[in-house]
């Protein structure tokens, strides 16, 4: 599901065909916001003296502010979407929530006119614990977050006045919307703070099932004349469906706080929620048949092999013998193109000043020598297929955003184009529109993604499989050289394949050189010591995505804490103030995700000078969670240096809650092995130095 801001659905009427319904991507509202009924349920009230006094919540112990009353109601029949909400500031982070901030439609292009949203009567007030009100004046900001040619997002953006810590913020807020359009609301129940009382209603105008008059349509043409949700709740909470006042609500208590866990997968997945869509068919499996074939003849006519596809084609793959040869080579041409998902757009303006015709088949990426992430990922299938190979379109999720939901039935949850090409009888799954992806490697956003895909039996589900471990690796090798009051000086050298050099090469692409080298530090600088500044300096082999990627890093500072006969040295140069998930937090909700599989491999080598010697350093050991984790520590000395490796693999992505337990219990073990130290024994003539 795309984010939670609900698209526009205009209402076709059969006597003005010029009327069209455009395709608006859901905008993403990150509020804690509530909402007043159309009825006027939600009118100010008295604090009572239990809510002025509180100074603590026994249901959410610990929370910087607690949600009294959310509310959030739509009603198509008055063209009206009213918001309220109450809030009891219990510590300084939570007022915070006296800045309010609300996305609306301010301008949508309906074909023969211009449709939008009005913000309506905005009321606050700030209740201090002593009773006394603060009503809010100011006259609220409102600001354009997004602009195309088809629409405008604007933003209500106030701050209720005077709030102290024991203050109850209060407001009310009505957005207007036209009279041709019905609403599709979303309604995001949990928050990041505990709520006690939150109220849902939509009143629809939609009439299920058509009439001569008015209906409603998507971008391809189907009529939708169902309304369906999708939601996630508890077991014991359901919907109030008044199918008699075509009223559906939702009465709500004791809401939990979205859990503040690290490593989940998307969270607005996870949390409470209902999301209301309208759809051509209820009937999951007919939906999804229906839908399938209509994805694959777009997608079909768009990778039609033309003429001129064929010819670029041959003139690719050239003297290539096998499959594989054509595929990579292929690939290669492809990446080579202007990916404007790392690049930039061109404007209707640019284009039109080229000559650049508006991009319809795969050929138009071809000969522009241009495209989106997704076009350039078409136009590989077109050019495998005209070279005879037998290749597959895709289309996934982005697990960074959300996850496949096949109850949810709109097509329109889909992200990503892929390919899967059929190298010696298996698939391969590739991720063409990615640049600077290595053949065969997927971003992992793209790693065990649900969605369609094209097969001999036509259109199928289907999961892209996970990486393993060794499709990325991290190494950390550094010579360090210390003094005897436990000054360093030396280079590190960070080398990097599969997602962290996909990272880093794709940063590269988007940003100059003075942002990467400060996001590259920000990345490494809560790793080392304390007193050790780490200045990266260049990368080596960025260009070129199937080599390794080298970062240099120049090291400096204080490593050591000297005492009279002995300097201390951290054992775990890049672990020794690394910040290690899952140990501070016994237990767990939510599943876990860490976005890929991984090795480490670390080899720091300490050059010592004449009058240091070593006296201990952590011995050789090894910890396992078997058959997903293990990390391996090693050491040696010599008269004049101590040489510490660190070996650490891990073979997993996404966990269920219930391997929480032993997850916990390995990264405790692996924190505790990372804080060793190495002692460094100085002599009389050092000391004396």
């Amino acid at each position: 599901m795309h984010s939670p801001y609900p698209n526009p659905l205009v209402i076709l009427d059969s006597k003005d065909r010029a009327m069209q319904i455009r395709s608006f991507p859901r905008i993403a509202l990150f509020l804690l916001i509530s909402a007043s009924p159309a009825l006027l349920r939600a009118q100010f009230q008295e604090p009572t003296q239990d809510e002025l006094k509180m100074t603590a919540d026994p249901k959410a112990p610990g929370a910087a502010a607690v949600y009294l009353n959310i509310e959030d109601i739509t009603d198509d029949k008055r063209h009206i979407h009213d918001y309220y909400q109450r809030i009891k500031v219990l510590a300084e982070k939570g007022k915070e929530l006296a800045t309010v901030r609300i996305p609306y439609l301010h301008s949508i292009d309906a074909g023969s006119q211009i449709l939008g949203d009005t913000v309506g009567d905005i009321q606050g007030r700030t209740i201090h614990a002593d009773g006394a009100v603060v009503p809010l004046t100011a006259k609220p900001a409102d600001l354009m977050d997004i602009k195309s040619k088809d629409y405008q997002v604007n933003t209500v953006v106030f701050t209720l006045p005077a709030v102290e810590v024991g203050s109850i913020l209060e407001f009310r807020l009505r957005i207007n919307f036209p009279e041709h359009r019905i609403s599709n609301p979303i309604w995001n129940i949990q928050q990041p703070y505990f709520v006690h009382k939150a109220y849902y209603a939509f009143y629809q105008w939609f009439q299920e099932g058509l009439n001569d008059r008015d209906y409603v349509t998507n971008g391809q043409g189907l009529v939708l004349d169902k309304l369906l949700y999708s939601y996630r709740l508890p077991n014991d909470k359901k919907l109030n469906n008044d199918m008699a006042r075509k009223r559906i609500t939702l009465d709500l208590a004791d809401i939990p706080a979205i859990p503040e866990e690290d490593w989940t997968p998307p969270i607005n997945t996870l949390k409470w929620h209902v999301y209301f869509y309208y759809s051509n068919d209820a009937n999951e499996t007919v939906f999804w048949q229906d839908a399938g074939k209509h994805w694959a003849k777009e997608v079909n006519e768009f990778t039609n092999p033309s003429a001129a596809i064929k010819t670029a084609a041959a003139a690719i793959v050239g003297s290539a013998a096998t499959d594989e040869e054509k595929a990579r080579k292929i690939y290669l041409a492809v990446q080579k193109l202007d990916n404007t998902g790392f690049s930039r757009k061109k404007s209707m303006a640019e284009r039109k000043k080229e000559n650049l015709k508006q991009i319809r088949k795969a050929e138009d990426v071809w000969k522009q020598q241009s495209g989106s992430a997704d076009e350039i990922a078409l136009l590989y299938i077109a050019l495998a297929r005209a070279a005879g190979l037998k290749v597959w379109p895709m289309q996934v999720v982005d697990r960074n955003r959300a996850i496949f939901d096949i109850h949810y039935l709109d097509t329109g949850q889909l992200d990503d184009y892929l390919a899967v090409v059929v190298l010696g009888g298996k698939d391969v799954y590739l991720d063409p529109g990615q640049k600077m992806c290595p053949f065969g490697i997927l971003h992992w956003k793209h790693t065990q993604a649900s969605g369609f895909r094209l097969t001999d039996r036509g259109t199928v589900p289907d999961t892209t499989p996970l990486a393993g471990y060794q499709d990325s690796s991290l190494q950390r090798v550094a010579e360090l050289f210390i003094d005897t009051g436990g000054s360093v000086k030396g280079t590190a050298r960070f080398i990097m394949s599969g997602q962290d050099a996909l990272h880093w090469r794709q940063l590269s692409l988007e940003n100059d050189q003075d942002e990467v080298k400060k996001q590259f530090n920000e990345s490494i600088r809560d790793t080392l010591p304390e007193g050790v500044q780490a200045d990266f300096d260049h990368f080596l082999a960025l260009d070129d995505e199937n080599a390794n990627l080298m970062a240099i890093v120049l090291i400096g500072g204080n490593i050591g804490a000297a005492t009279g006969k002995r300097v201390f040295l951290p054992g775990l140069f890049f672990e020794s103030r690394a910040k290690h998930p899952f140990v501070a937090q016994d237990k767990r909700e939510y599943p876990v995700d860490v976005h890929y599989a991984k090795m480490e491999q670390d080899d720091v080598t300490y050059r010592l000078p004449p009058g240091l010697t070593v006296e201990s350093a952590p011995p050789p050991s090894s910890t396992a969670w078997p058959n997903r984790a293990q990390v391996n520590i090693d050491s040696h000395a010599a008269a004049d240096y101590f040489e510490v490796s660190r070996n650490f693999a891990y073979n997993f992505t996404l966990l269920d809650p219930k391997y929480y337990p032993d997850l916990h219990d390995f990264y405790r073990k692996l924190a505790a092995a990372d804080q060793q130290q190495i002692v460094l024994t100085r002599s009389a003539a050092a000391r004396g130095n």
